[in-house]
């Protein structure tokens, strides 16, 4: 379990399950002689292992490029369930990996943006030739779309938020972008908290950059965070 505490507020991703050390528990079962019943018993044992050995490695996380997204994530006292992941494309490079966490699971997304309870995204960076600056320019494009142009009233917010993206961006990186009530978005780089902007107005202008009528992110990342 990897954890970054800041305050009262914890955000922990939950690792998936090891699959190896979870298959050596299953029990090796006495040989049966392969003759009329015992052979359908065998059968029917071995259907039963391998369902259960495919249960065990699905469990506790969703896999898409080769990341896996853990099920749940901490924020505060609350645990947060995957709502759905997909993959951010910009000119045919997949970008990063993004899920969106939620007290529980909803599909509709004026709700999602609207809403003054704990949620977090999670952006897994999956390419080697995303930037800072690339970063932060899809970023502002992402609040002109939310705010339906109109960022004026966020500017300082934006410009605080934006910051957590200043340093050089590596593949690998993670960015846990986590509303809390009465506290605003938290947003940390691997695990270490670097800014927090206050506020359930920027909460909704920074959810809508993935969720609002029409976004500048592919729609099958809005679909694929909404569980459609």
């Amino acid at each position: 379990m990897r954890c970054a505490g800041h305050d009262s507020s914890t955000v922990c991703s939950i690792d998936a399950l090891d699959a190896k050390s979870a298959a050596s528990s299953v029990v090796v079962v006495p040989y049966l002689k392969t003759h009329g019943e015992d052979k359908d018993m065998i059968k029917q044992l071995c259907v039963a292992i391998l369902i259960l050995l495919f249960f065990i490695c699905e469990a506790g996380t969703k896999e898409i490029k080769g990341i896996e997204m853990p099920d749940t994530l901490n924020a505060g006292d609350d645990t947060l369930v995957l709502n759905g992941a997909g993959v951010r494309k910009k000119y045919l490079v997949d970008v990063y990996v993004g899920g969106l966490y939620l007290k529980e699971k909803c599909h509709d997304p004026v709700k999602i943006i609207a809403d003054d309870e704990p949620m977090a995204i999670r952006l897994h960076i999956i390419s080697g030739i995303v930037t800072s600056e690339k970063m932060a320019a899809s970023t502002l494009e992402g609040f002109e779309a939310s705010t339906g142009g109109n960022i004026a009233p966020l500017k300082d917010k934006i410009d605080t938020f934006i910051s957590v993206f200043k340093d050089n961006i590596k593949k690998g990186d993670v960015y846990d972008l986590v509303y809390l009530p009465g506290i605003g978005v938290q947003s940390y780089k691997n695990g270490t908290l670097v800014t927090t902007v206050p506020g359930l107005d920027f909460k909704k202008a920074l959810f809508g950059i993935w969720l609002c009528e029409k976004p500048t992110i592919n729609l099958d990342l809005k679909k694929g965070l909404l569980g459609q």
